[in-house]
């Protein structure tokens, strides 16, 4: 998609489609209340343009809402796109990402191929936020995850242009729309990777996508796999990938921004990432409905070589370590099975209880690794557990930590990724549940605070080490196509975890 900023009056421009965001004034909560609704541009022609429809009462603004107006007039755009923030007390930078996406998947199907998306003019926040969450929701929105039908028809937006006219900082806005453009394009590149069917995306052709992709970004980096396993003696790593006919591949990542050397004191930040390309269960096969989308059993993997492709671009002055741990957790006469006793690459013992709990497995020798590695700091991200969606829903990812320094940093990253991550707690009591009679620790709680338990799990190897961990598993995928989203992939937490980098 070719993007561009304007800084033209909107009456002035051109295009097939002019989207306008409006949000909703009213304040009083009284039911017999009516909209006050306000197009968020000063653009007198425009605002001429919307007055009658927006005075009739059939248009409410409410959050993605939308109005397509045809040959309006004083304008030279052909069509006028209204597309609502909901309540403006109640809108975010977060609703000016959903507007630009919900206008851009407008366009998609009714074969409009340009599209000039008006900044909303409003006090909340700040333009250069907002022009920013506008070009990754267009990104965000222009994604279809159909790319295999035969008959696919190509609908992709081929022109956004976000239109900033009558700002004055314009080159506060031009840096804000480049980093738009960077992080849009990693968003769509994690979805791109978790978008791909089992059979398409092994663990070692995952493993050259992330390799071709740092060799265009100026990452250095290194895959390995079963023979390496076996020398970092990741006992954990190899015991989910043993089931399988394809090999597992370790991908290594690293960011070293210039004139920060090597061997200075300042902090290395590690990105741990389960990389499960699909995941049956193993001998604790899973059940067959929806197994389909386990091939997103990657996507934690996959969000940090999305953040890794953002982090070259937009060059923090950090250095950052991703260990991508990847593998397929298959059934077979070589799996392993519930009651077996694995040795972690850190020395702990691990009673495999459910081999279905495969991902923190994988995690605990990647974590281990990274601090090998040198990481002084750590995140990681995994599509972990189902008692992560049954205790938030599909709304909030969950987010643990052992350092309220370090969280809260991650929190602070959270206004400008607009990402919903809510943090659950960590305890001894919960540390309890874990603990095995045979070894040091076994590999699931039991059926109760499952989310939790795993997060202790993975706490035994990171130690004292600051950590934040994501269980994205109900974000990950989207199971209904939204105004400014389609079904499928979301790409979560690439935003979050680029802006929790940038904050050191």
């Amino acid at each position: 998609m070719k993007t561009q900023l304007s800084f033209a009056n909107l009456a002035e421009i051109e295009t097939e489609l002019l989207a306008v965001a409006a949000a909703d004034t009213q304040t009083s909560k009284a039911p017999e209340a009516k909209p006050e609704l306000l197009l968020l541009t000063a653009d007198e022609a425009v605002q001429a343009a919307a007055t009658v429809v927006l005075a009739s009462g059939e248009y409410k603004a409410g959050a993605n809402e939308t109005l397509l107006l045809h040959a309006p007039a004083g304008l030279l755009a052909k069509r006028l796109l209204i597309v609502g923030l909901g309540k403006q007390a109640k809108a975010t930078v977060n609703s000016v990402r959903n507007a630009a996406g919900t206008a851009v998947r407008f366009t998609k199907p009714r074969g409009i191929r340009e599209l000039v998306f008006a900044l909303p003019e409003l006090e909340l926040w700040s333009a250069a936020h907002s022009a920013r969450a506008a070009v990754e929701g267009a990104f965000v929105g222009d994604f279809d995850p159909d790319i295999y039908r035969s008959d696919r028809k190509d609908q992709s937006v081929r022109s956004f242009t976000l239109a900033a006219s009558g700002n004055s900082d314009q080159d506060a806005l031009k840096a804000a729309f480049a980093e738009g453009v960077i992080v849009g394009e990693s968003q769509n590149f994690t979805r791109s990777l978790v978008n791909e069917p089992g059979n398409k995306l092994t663990p070692t052709i995952l493993g050259h996508c992330a390799a071709h992709m740092a060799d265009e970004v100026g990452l250095k980096w290194a895959v390995y796999s079963t023979d390496k396993l076996h020398e970092l003696k990741m006992g954990a790593f190899w015991s989910v990938s043993q089931g399988s006919e394809e090999p597992p591949a370790l991908i290594v990542l690293r960011y070293e921004p210039e004139g920060v050397p090597a061997d200075s004191a300042g902090p290395v930040l590690g990105l741990v990432g389960k990389g499960i390309t699909f995941d049956t269960g193993g001998i604790s096969i899973k059940p067959s409905d929806k197994m389909e989308q386990m091939k997103y059993d990657m996507a934690g993997g996959a969000a940090m070589i999305g953040a890794m492709r953002a982090i070259a671009l937009l060059k923090p002055k950090v250095r950052v370590i991703a260990v991508v741990c990847a593998a397929e957790n298959m059934p077979s006469g070589s799996a392993q099975k519930p009651g077996d006793v694995q040795t972690a690459m850190s020395g702990k013992t691990i009673e495999v209880i459910n081999t279905d709990a495969e991902g923190r497995m994988v995690l605990a020798d990647g974590l281990t690794y990274a601090k090998q590695l040198g990481a002084t700091h750590l995140i990681d991200a995994a599509t972990l557990t189902g008692a992560c969606v049954v205790a938030l829903g599909m709304t909030n990812a969950g987010v643990f930590s052992n350092d309220d320094n370090t969280y809260a940093k991650f929190e602070g990253a959270l206004a400008t990724s607009g990402e919903n991550f809510w943090r659950l707690p960590l305890g001894e009591e919960y540390a309890e549940l874990i603990k095995s009679d045979i070894g040091d620790i076994k590999n699931t709680g039991g059926r109760y605070g499952g989310a939790i338990t795993a997060a202790e799990f993975l706490k035994v190897f990171v130690e004292d080490t600051p950590w934040i961990h994501l269980d994205i598993a109900g974000l990950a995928w989207v199971e209904e196509n939204k105004p400014y989203i389609a079904k499928g992939p979301s790409g979560v937490a690439v935003r979050s975890i680029l802006e929790w980098v940038r904050s050191y």
